[in-house]
């Protein structure tokens, strides 16, 4: 077959970083890095510092051209500066010259987010001192290794690195400031200015950074590009990008900050921290822009919306979900973002040398005695890498492609569950073991590009023909059914080995009629559920109607109701079950997953069950609130809680306890139905029982604007007086004075959700639960 070939130059190789492979996080001297204090996950990751001659081998056999890894400041500098550790930078040799042994080119990045402990102590990155710190670390580093290095990376996406780290707290040290988030940005690109200079002192003949970029574009733009904008739109478009993209492609490339952002800055974190001379340093000439990409941000205009905490100044901007197909950490998968980003790159910065430094996708794996089968890996890199061909044939200046990553690791704050590598891990023994896509890229290596047109993968009759057998007999071995032969089956999965099938949901749903049909059955909503179910019943239907279901509504508001669904599900009418349940417990749940139909629910249920269910973090909601609310000097803390019958609610209860035990105080609570009026209620008993009360937390929003109106009958001020916080982000959460705080849970998220669930398990795949994280978002009420 003919191929897509890329240019006779083109790199092609893989990315990983220290902390997530390493291990060894106290061996031979390393010190500690902010991810030991901030994770709860032991840091033996891989362990790559013991097994590095493994790992190398496995590249030289796939036909690694290029490795980019990064080196660990806290094994050199266990105290972030002062003497080097000599044993950190031996194993660096040992590494590089393996690397080059193997004829693999090593690309070396000084900084991926594991700063030593005791710098961050001294400030962190809010503090230009660490920025010097940072090219005394450069210069040591570059002047042991530099005569092996290829190219020197100074930074790894820095927008991570502050804005997660210092912003919105999700990534380490889990500070939450805005105005150190864009002190640490100024400072993280100081460190890039400093370290390149310092590189370059030590002899490095090619230096350069690497940045994350997201093409920003509202829902509309995602299918259409070239879609025009409203003003209001246009507007939210360009801050975001600014924020995300320009504020560090700029100063970077050009010397400067874009003009827009700089307002922002200046009202959140002050302008002191960018001092004369620092722009110039920061824009030196670089050799190579790393280019990272994964997945397009989404946005629209939304008058009321409050900022994100990851995203300090993008207040009035709506962050949106898109019905696109997701990754298993659900991020829309757009190839032709990529496209987009490049081609935006050279027509900005014209003669810019590019290197895509990450592109790669988590999804659920399943390791089986004949493979580890990841055909939505192979599709994700394929379709990234045409869309990368078609910007290279435009003229488009890029060197290689690295795929991210090489082994599955420690995926910072998610743990061991996420799988982004070609090579399987198993951590309890460390065995590797190539996936698919491993396999298919070093295919494509080795042709030096993409096959014209995509092979077409093996399908049931396929493995019939091979083995000489009916649809219908290799359906029922792809689904365990006893009644095959030994000899019959042995045959069969030889054939299915032989051409590297992979079981779909045609091949699962033969023996049982599939009917491609769907059925969403719904409960009657309690009061201020009609907003999550009216997500579901629009987002649900459009994702599955988009796979190719039909959609039958049947509602479950009676016995016999509960009968009749029951029915239709056992006759196998339908192929699978989006329920969402009544809001007390009954059995409809347990009767639908005995009939053998794949099942899905909306919200944990009440009895553990095998059933799939998609919900929100409530104890961790509560706990965000709870804490908002002792952070800012409150001190009798009263509870108005739903009913208890609901699993929201104790799970909400129980993480309002935990966050008030840790500190040493006592819960006061006052139960409440859904209504406002009882909130109410609930408020003016906990004020007449608690003189002293200065802050009531709500188990939903209705209740808490009942506080709020419990508050002014009794005179007191919010939240001079008495802070009000929420849960749920309705609509009138933000247009009541005072603007009610509250914890604001992911509606069209859950749908979506819902929907990819039940396809998952529709398609045979491995499916879990989803626990979506919910925000705290701070108004004037709190």
């Amino acid at each position: 077959m003919s191929t897509a070939a890329f240019p006779e130059d083109f790199i092609w190789g893989v990315s990983t970083s220290a902390y997530q492979i390493e291990g060894a996080t106290s061996a031979d001297g390393r010190g500690r890095s902010i991810w030991e204090t901030f994770s709860a996950d032991g840091a033996e990751a891989c362990d790559h510092y013991h097994r590095y001659r493994e790992d190398v081998r496995l590249m030289k056999d796939l036909g690694i051209a290029a490795y980019r890894f990064s080196v660990s400041w806290a094994r050199i500098f266990p105290e972030g500066s002062g003497k080097p550790n000599d044993a950190g930078l031996d194993f660096y040799d040992r590494l590089l010259d393996a690397l080059l042994e193997a004829g693999i080119t090593p690309y070396a990045t000084l900084y991926h987010w594991d700063l030593p402990q005791a710098l961050e102590d001294a400030g962190g990155w809010p503090e230009r001192e660490t920025a010097r710190r940072f090219a005394d670390y450069a210069a040591v580093v570059g002047a042991r290794l530099g005569d092996r290095v290829d190219t020197w990376l100074t930074v790894n996406e820095p927008w991570v690195a502050a804005f997660l780290g210092y912003g919105s707290g999700v990534h380490a040290p889990g500070r939450t400031s805005p105005a150190d988030a864009f002190r640490a940005a100024h400072h993280l690109l100081l460190a890039h200015g400093l370290g390149a200079q310092a590189l370059r002192a030590a002899g490095a003949a090619k230096v350069g950074g690497v940045l994350n970029i997201s093409p920003v574009l509202t829902p509309g733009q995602v299918g259409d590009p070239g879609r025009s904008l409203s003003e209001e739109d246009g507007e939210a478009v360009a801050r975001i990008d600014a924020l995300v993209n320009r504020q560090f492609l700029d100063p970077m490339l050009r010397g400067a900050y874009p003009a827009e952002l700089l307002p922002i800055v200046e009202r959140t974190a002050g302008l002191g921290h960018v001092r004369d001379g620092d722009l110039e340093l920061i824009g030196q000439p670089v050799d190579l822009l790393g280019v990272n990409y994964y997945t397009p941000i989404v946005v629209q205009a939304q008058p009321s919306e409050p900022a994100d905490p990851a995203y300090p100044g993008s207040e009035g901007v709506l962050f949106c979900t898109v019905p696109t197909a997701v990754t298993a950490m659900g991020w829309p998968i757009v190839p032709g973002c990529l496209s987009l980003v490049l081609r935006r790159l050279a027509a900005e910065f014209p003669g810019t040398e590019l290197m895509v430094t990450e592109n790669g996708a988590d999804f659920v794996d399943v390791a089986t005695g004949d493979g580890i089968h990841d055909v939505e890996r192979v599709s994700f890199i394929e379709e990234h890498l045409r869309a990368l061909r078609a910007a290279v044939e435009e003229g488009v200046p890029v060197r290689g492609y690295l795929v991210w990553t090489l082994l599955d690791n420690l995926e910072w704050a998610d743990g061991y569950r996420r799988k982004f590598g070609l090579v399987h891990v198993d951590f309890a023994t460390q065995r590797r073991r190539l996936k698919d896509s491993a396999l298919w890229y070093r295919d494509v290596i080795r042709r030096n590009g993409l096959l014209e047109s995509r092979p077409k993968r093996p399908t049931l009759e396929t493995v019939a023909a091979r083995a000489g057998v009916s649809r219908a007999t290799v359906s029922r071995v792809v689904n365990g059914e006893a009644s095959v032969r030994p000899e019959v089956r042995e045959t069969v999965l030889l054939a299915i080995k032989e051409l590297g099938y992979v079981p779909n949901a045609a091949a699962r749903s033969l023996v049982t009629r599939s009917t491609n049909s769907v059925a969403l059955v719904l409960s009657v909503p309690r009061q201020g559920g009609d907003q999550l179910t009216a997500a579901v019943v629009q987002y649900v239907t459009s994702l599955l109607e988009g796979a190719g279901k039909q959609i039958t509504l049947m509602l479950a508001d009676t016995a016999e109701s509960h009968r009749r669904i029951v029915q239709h599900v056992e006759a196998r009418l339908v192929d699978g079950v989006v329920l969402l349940p009544p809001d007390r417990g009954d059995t409809l749940a347990e009767r639908l997953s005995r009939t053998g139909v794949p099942v899905v629910l909306l919200g944990k249920p009440a009895i553990a069950s095998l059933v799939p269910y998609v919900d929100v973090d409530n104890a961790g909601g509560a706990v965000a609130a709870t804490e908002h609310l002792l952070a800012g000097g409150r001190r009798r803390i009263g509870m108005v809680s739903g009913p208890m019958d609901l699993v929201a609610m104790q799970d909400r209860l129980s993480g309002h306890r935990d966050a008030l035990r840790r500190a040493g105080r006592q819960p006061l609570l006052a139960p409440a139905d859904l209504v406002r009026s009882s909130g109410a209620a609930a408020t003016r008993r906990l004020l007449g029982d608690e003189p002293a009360l200065d802050a009531v937390f709500a188990a939903t929003d209705q209740l808490a604007l009942g506080a709020l109106q419990a508050a002014r009958e009794a005179g007191r001020r919010v939240p001079e007086d008495l802070a009000v916080v929420g849960f749920d982000d309705v609509d009138a959460a933000s247009a009541v004075v005072p603007g009610l705080t509250t914890v604001r849970v992911p509606v069209a998220e859950q749908a979506l959700a819902l929907a990819r669930l039940l396809l998952s398990r529709l398609e045979g795949r491995h499916t879990e639960s989803v626990v979506l994280p919910v925000r705290l978002v701070v108004r004037e009420s709190a």
